[in-house]
């Protein structure tokens, strides 16, 4: 009976596989009957048939015996229990045959049952090897796309599109390119469709399989997704990190060294332009995205045709340019300013069906802005925000940009405004925009609000920040102020930079300041910094403003030693000031210089040539270089007829100056505020003040207001005639037409009424100036001094000189010459005070270092010979402030003989010079850059 509970127990486990015999309990025993649930042995052997090692799914998979008796043989041993080890078909043999019970049959009776009724089916065989394939390529396989074989090596893309163009819109069309024959293709390709009908213009284009084309007989089929495959799978590789080594040819790990090493040398090397374009030859079969690259990078050079000519190569490959690829082919054409390639470009980009992004529109609108052409600007910045739903800082930046250098700054604040509505951040950049927009218009307040909102905003000012506040106060003539910038600066913990070095020194020369010019130059070499070309032009400015021109030459030559090209503004200073200097032979070898170092001379600086010829009343030479530069193919422009006009009002040549006046129409030529200018200042040197009506009448008629440089030749005009009435209307048109008077024009308006005597008008006109805070210079001074001697009170005129040094002025030769006059002349009859004050004015002469000429000498002598006829302290005096050669009696007694030159030299010394030319508008132009 023991035998037999040990074979059914051992019978019972089998059926299930399970690895360990259940646990030993009254529920598994026979001739026990559980109708309504299974036992719990059947339960916890299909629990634990889950860790068996066949791990069957389903009782079609188990191998059931006959019979009662062979399911012994197939029994495996338990082995977790060492009386299992041992056989138990030897014990079932050995023992006389169970009788069955006669209780109803166990789930594991009616599972063999089962299966000896209706046995299971066998498992359908497997796929074959290619269905599979099939299967799963058709996973990967795009529709419409099929693969042509046995094409000739020379077949172009766009001979394979006119083909198979017959059977459906062609989506795209790829040719498999050599390794190194890059013009040539492998021999086959792929065909791309398009459209809803992709799939069966693909099926109609396969049934041409065997078509002959051009000599080959072709091999179309569906494309099978291998392609796709192999990049699906190596994609889900690399995500998933799998340590598979890709064994690449020799070829294609030279290639790919020379793609790495390319783009190391673009981000080390960016300046050495030999080194980035000796990388990219070397890649011998560059992608669209080195390309790419290259193209960007001319970009940002500003070179146009070599980024066109990258351009075309990488067509000519058969590489097509994508959306990226042509906004840097329009960024280099806007960075060199041509902005009608630029747009032949985004016409063609149109053409091909690319559409442009964001970064494209804000490449043009900021094209545009560099160009001042404000209004192109503003067109594509509203396709930009018609196109795009959402614009970024950058585009903003580029537009309120263009109106910040159209000094249209309500619009740029309405554009602020617009950004932040819209829930953009300003960056950084946007302020420093600003403030340079407001240093444009020398709205000073502005400025340094955004200064203040800059900090508030949590931006840390930078070398920029504080850039923009120094040009300001440069800008506006506080030069002190920028200095006091540049100390702030320095204590934040900021070094300057060459441009803020620049600005400094710019400053100071403005100032004629040479001696801090020169001291900033020595703080730069100090830092460590290498001057640019920028800081050599201002250098050589400051060198020519002192007379040396022969070390502004030699820091030329020191340029060249640094790798440093001069530019036509590095030599026009240098020959411009030999020009005024008189040394013509000297200014044309410069001219030679120039050629030499590669700089071909242009426009420009011919005008400095010219200009300096005018400011010398050389009009004889000023007109010989006009013909030479007609000679070398060099078309004047405007700036240089005005240069002649200017020369020839000076000289008071009227029909010169209307000559070229009507040379300046007859080429076609812009009539400009300066061009005007100079006909006035001709036409009111001569006296001939209903011309210049006429010429004010034609600028009206042509729209071209009068500014207040204008103004003031016109009242100037007025003054040498003594005519204070048409002057004084003059000021109240100005007033009118909302033109603010400056020191020139009071000046003018003073010397208008001292020589109609008005001298309590010329007083007024003082005290009006003093209250609407323009502050009197010495040559205000100077002119009503002069006045009170021409009315003959010297009294009034020494406490105008009190009055001036009071002020902070420094007086001048003029200033001096004019009082000692004034004194002289009345020293005879005049009380104590006038000889207490010839003797103070002889003394801050000599303390002053200043000697008068030769015809003042003569002429103070005369006075003298009246006040003190055999001399005495008053002539010891006065003759230290004569020259030195004064006591060669000769020279005293051929002086004395002319009696008719003495009066005109006092009266000439002030009339012959308009007050106005002091700060003339010509001089300032670009075009006359000496003067900048």
């Amino acid at each position: 009976m023991m035998i037999m509970e040990n074979i059914i127990l051992s019978l019972s486990s089998t059926s299930h596989y399970s690895s360990s015999p259940p646990p030993f309990t009254t529920s598994i025993l026979p001739f026990k009957h559980h109708p309504s649930t299974p036992t719990p042995t059947t339960t916890l052997s299909l629990k634990s048939s889950s860790n068996s090692p066949e791990k069957p799914t389903s009782s079609a998979h188990l191998r059931r015996p006959a019979t009662a008796n062979k399911n012994t043989h197939n029994t495996p041993p338990p082995q977790q229990n060492l009386e299992f080890t041992k056989n138990p078909l030897k014990l079932l043999l050995n023992s006389p045959p169970p009788t069955s019970p006669p209780t109803q049959p166990t789930i594991t009776n009616k599972l063999w049952l089962s299966n000896k009724l209706t046995p299971p089916p066998s498992p359908p065989p497997p796929p074959p090897l290619e269905d599979i394939q099939v299967q799963e390529s058709s996973e990967f396989r795009e529709k419409g796309k099929i693969f042509i074989g046995n094409l000739p090596l020379w077949v172009k893309k766009n001979e394979l599109t006119e083909f198979f163009r017959q059977f459906g819109p062609i989506k795209n069309v790829i040719l498999i390119k050599g390794h190194h024959e890059t013009e040539m293709n492998k021999g086959f390709g792929f065909v791309i469709y398009g459209g809803s009908t992709a799939e069966k213009a693909a099926m109609k284009a396969v049934e041409f399989d065997g078509v002959e084309f051009h000599g080959r007989v072709l091999t179309v089929k569906l494309d099978d997704g291998r392609r796709m495959k192999a990049k699906t799978a190596e994609r889900r590789r690399w995500v998933e990190g799998e340590d598979d080594v890709e064994y690449r040819s020799k070829w294609h790990e030279e290639r790919e060294g020379s793609r790495n090493e390319f783009r190391k040398v673009l981000d080390t090397q960016p300046e050495n332009w030999q080194a980035v374009v000796q990388s990219f030859e070397r890649i011998k079969k560059p992608s669209r995205k080195e390309f790419g690259l290259m193209v960007n990078y001319y970009g940002r050079r500003g070179d146009m045709h070599r980024a066109r000519e990258t351009f075309e190569k990488m067509r000519a490959r058969g590489i097509e340019p994508t959306v990226h690829v042509y906004t840097n082919l329009i960024h280099a054409y806007a960075v060199a300013r041509d902005m009608e390639e630029a747009l032949s470009c985004v016409r063609r980009m149109k053409d091909e069906g690319i559409e442009m992004s964001l970064v494209t529109h804000s490449i043009i609108v900021d094209g545009f802005a560099k160009l001042g052409n404000i209004e192109a600007a503003e067109r594509w910045f509203k396709e930009a925000k018609e196109r795009h739903p959402t614009l970024n800082a950058i585009i903003y930046g580029s537009i309120i940009y263009a109106n910040c250098q159209t000094f249209n700054m309500d619009r740029a604040e309405d554009l602020v405004r617009e950004m932040e509505e819209e829930g953009i951040d300003a960056p950084i950049d946007i302020y420093h925009i600003m403030m340079d927009g407001y240093t444009s218009i020398g709205n000073e307040d502005k400025c340094l609000i955004v200064f203040d909102r800059l900090k508030e905003c949590g931006f840390t000012p930078s070398v920029v920040s504080y850039g923009c506040l120094m040009n300001l106060y440069i800008k506006v003539g506080k030069v002190s102020k920028a200095f006091e910038v540049s100390e702030m600066m320095k204590l934040a913990g900021i070094k300057h930079n060459m441009k803020t070095y620049s600005m400094l020194i710019n400053g100071f020369i403005n100032l004629e300041d040479w001696a801090n010019a020169f001291a900033i130059f020595e703080d730069v070499i100090r830092d460590g910094l290498k001057p640019d070309v920028v800081l050599y032009n201002n250098i050589i400015r400051a060198f020519c403003g002192m007379g040396n021109m022969d070390r502004a030459v030699s820091i030329v030559e020191e340029m060249k030693r640094e790798r440093h090209r001069p530019t036509s503004r590095t030599f026009m200073p240098i020959i411009h000031a030999f020009a005024k200097a008189g040394e013509i032979r000297k200014a044309l070898d410069v001219f030679d210089m120039m050629r030499r170092s590669g700089c071909i001379p242009t426009v420009q600086t011919y005008n400095a040539l010219i200009l300096g010829l005018v400011e010398k009343c050389k009009m004889e030479k000023a007109v010989e270089v006009l013909d030479e530069m007609l000679l070398a193919g060099i078309r004047p422009n405007e700036r240089t007829y005005t240069t002649i006009m200017d020369g020839y009002a000076s000289v008071g040549d009227t029909g010169k100056a209307f000559e070229y006046f009507s040379r300046i129409k007859d080429e076609g030529l812009v009539l400009d505020i300066y061009t005007y200018e100079a006909l006035l200042k001709a036409c009111c040197k001569s006296g001939r003040m209903q011309s210049a009506l006429a010429v004010t009448k034609e600028m009206s008629a042509k729209n071209i207001p009068r500014n207040t440089y204008v103004y003031n030749i016109l009242i100037d005009g007025w003054a040498r005639r003594g005519d204070v009435w048409e002057a004084a209307d003059l000021m109240q048109q100005m007033r009118q037409e909302g033109v603010q008077p400056d020191i020139h024009t009071y000046t003018s308006f003073v010397n208008a009424c001292c020589k109609a005597g008005d001298m309590q008008k010329a007083t007024n006109t003082i005290a009006e100036m003093k209250r609407v805070g323009v502050k009197p210079n010495v040559k205000t001074y100077t002119t009503l001094i002069h006045g009170w001697a021409r009315a003959s009170l010297p009294e009034k005129a020494l406490k105008c000189f009190e009055e001036m040094k009071q002020s902070g002025l420094k007086p001048d030769k003029a200033v001096y010459h004019c009082l000692m006059t004034s004194l002289l002349s009345r020293a005879t009859v005049a009380e104590s005070y006038i000889i207490a004050g010839i003797h103070r004015v002889c003394e801050e002469m000599v303390e002053s270092g200043l000697t008068v000429d030769m015809g003042t000498a003569v002429h103070w002598s005369r006075c003298l010979r009246k006040i003190e006829r055999t001399g005495g302290d008053l002539t010891e005096a006065l003759q230290k402030t004569f020259p030195p050669d004064w006591n060669s009696h000769r020279n005293l007694n051929a002086a004395s003989n002319d009696t008719g030159n003495n009066e005109g030299l006092s009266d000439d010394f002030y009339d012959d010079g308009p007050l106005y030319e002091s700060d003339s508008d010509i001089d300032s132009d670009d075009d006359n850059a000496p003067t900048l």
